[in-house]
């Protein structure tokens, strides 16, 4: 999946506009709506901005596997879980557990 995309997904997840995003980031809004269309790509400062604004790592946004991760859907599942309220994680991890039953 290539970086617009994620950042796409990671905005719509959220319920976000690219504007806020935007603003809270302090980038223009064009300069957004450039990365989330593919026709731009941030520099590595943004990237880094971009990955602790959504509490992703930057190989997640680069579609690089962490060290620790042994492909893409792993990967999802950890961003999906740290992406959670605290609350819902136990919920996630029993429902986990439900599926290998």
């Amino acid at each position: 999946m290539k970086f617009s995309d994620k950042l796409r997904m990671l905005i719509e997840e959220r319920n976000l506009t690219q504007k806020q995003v935007a603003i809270d980031l302090n980038v223009a809004a064009s300069t957004m709506g450039g990365y989330v269309q593919g026709s731009s790509e941030p520099d590595f400062d943004t990237l880094i901005r971009i990955a602790e604004y959504f509490n992703v790592s930057t190989d997640y946004l680069l579609n690089r596997l962490s060290i620790n991760t042994v492909d893409q859907d792993e990967e999802e599942l950890l961003r999906v879980y740290r992406s959670m309220k605290k609350e819902y994680r136990q919920i996630y991890i029993e429902q986990g557990k439900a599926f290998l039953k």
